[in-house]
């Protein structure tokens, strides 16, 4: 994705090896210890079930924290941001967003943030959809998780 230019039609991010290595993995395991389970039921056939669902929760808990880390982390960025570029009375409004708009608009490029943010605190726009689908001047973020 680095080589071309991020977009909204483009931004979402595939992490290969969790995505198509990790959970494909995980999930067939459950459902071979559950085969095995139904072929020959007994404590360690479904012994084994429980190991596997423990498995895929454990990857996607190991997914969650890396993914509540890097929101934790954007909040941040955002805040220092709105300080920089926006008035002091419109930065002191922003923390009436919620953390779905705020990663929204680290999209918005810093030309178009004020405008941005005056739709979102005014409700014109809601949804972090709508949001994206809203920026012009589109910054990309390709140091996601």
């Amino acid at each position: 994705m680095a080589d071309t230019a991020q977009t909204y039609a483009n931004h979402t991010r595939w992490h290969g090896p969790f995505h198509f290595f990790v959970l494909p993995v995980m999930l067939i395991n459950v459902i071979w210890a559950i085969v095995l389970f139904v072929k020959a039921p007994n404590a360690t056939q479904g012994w084994w079930i429980v190991v596997s669902v423990a498995l895929v929760v454990l990857a996607f808990l190991a997914r969650t924290y890396s993914l509540k880390t890097q929101d934790r982390i954007i909040r941040l960025e955002e805040r220092l941001r709105y300080r920089q570029l926006l008035p002091a009375d419109l930065a002191g409004q922003t923390r009436a967003l919620v953390l779905g708009q705020m990663i929204a608009l680290r999209f918005a490029s810093d030309a178009e943030l004020e405008e941005m943010v005056r739709e979102v605190l005014a409700g014109r726009l809601t949804k972090s959809a709508q949001i994206k689908a809203a920026v012009k001047d589109w910054r990309s973020d390709t140091h996601r998780v």
